[in-house]
């Protein structure tokens, strides 16, 4: 997979339940002749692997950096990394571990994780997966505002459930450097001024955005999935993000 096109790199990796497929829309808009875009799906979030369930946080980083290399991504090339919802635990695996190869990384209702964090910590060990819960209990944990029902149905029909491994597993973060990577936050469901007023406060889910050195924010306003609500501004905002000078 290989390359040898010198255009910018952007990589786009969904949250949970979704693989590469979630970006179909955004890619439209942001796939152009001095740039590109590329979607994967995450070890664990592909419906065809008999293993997936078994698979862990570190297999999920180890696949994005494999997928950088096979892309020609190097600290001379680094990439633009976009990372959706619960992408953000490999992503910040990846940030930890090869900061060089990251020209920007652009969080989408995201942002990065402390270290020692864990999404479950409470999933017993004999729940081998999370499947996508009832869209009735999934809105009080995330905005559904711009989903329409046929997007509903969708989601629903190509939803893999979430490895239990990847969400009982702690985040492990040794590399300061990640700290000085180029950041972007894309905020939909929260305002950005709400974001960095938690983020000040020390709030555990948003307590690392205050030790970035580089950070710009977009306000977006829709809801938790951005890429099927409002795909062409998500891209727009994309673009203007990774086209920033580091």
């Amino acid at each position: 997979m290989t390359t040898t096109t010198s255009s910018p790199t952007i990589l786009l990796i969904a949250g949970h339940w979704l693989g590469a497929w979630a970006w179909d829309e955004v890619l439209e808009h942001l796939t152009t002749d001095d740039a590109r875009a590329i979607a994967m799906t995450l070890p664990g979030l592909d419906g065809d692997d008999p293993g997936r369930a078994a698979r862990t946080l570190d297999d999920q980083a180890a696949a994005v950096l494999d997928l950088l290399a096979r892309l020609g991504v190097s600290e001379g090339r680094p990439a633009t990394i976009v990372a959706h919802s619960g992408a953000n635990a490999p992503v910040s695996l990846v940030l930890d571990r090869h900061p060089e190869l990251v020209h920007r990384v652009v969080w989408v209702e995201s942002g990065p994780m402390a270290t020692g964090s864990v999404f479950a910590p409470d999933l017993p060990e004999g729940v081998e997966e999370l499947p996508l819960p009832a869209f009735d209990v999934l809105a009080q944990q995330a905005s559904l505002e711009g989903l329409s029902p046929e997007v509903l149905e969708r989601f629903r029909a190509r939803a893999v459930p979430e490895p239990g491994p990847v969400l009982r597993q702690p985040v492990v973060l040794t590399d300061d450097a990640r700290r000085t990577v180029p950041t972007t936050l894309v905020c939909c469901s929260i305002p950005s001024a709400q974001v960095l007023e938690l983020a000040r406060a020390g709030h555990p889910v948003f307590a690392d955005v205050a030790t970035l050195e580089h950070l710009d924010v977009i306000d977006l306003p829709t809801g938790h999935w951005p890429m099927w609500s409002r795909p062409r501004d998500l891209a727009e905002a994309i673009r203007s993000a990774a086209s920033r000078a580091s």
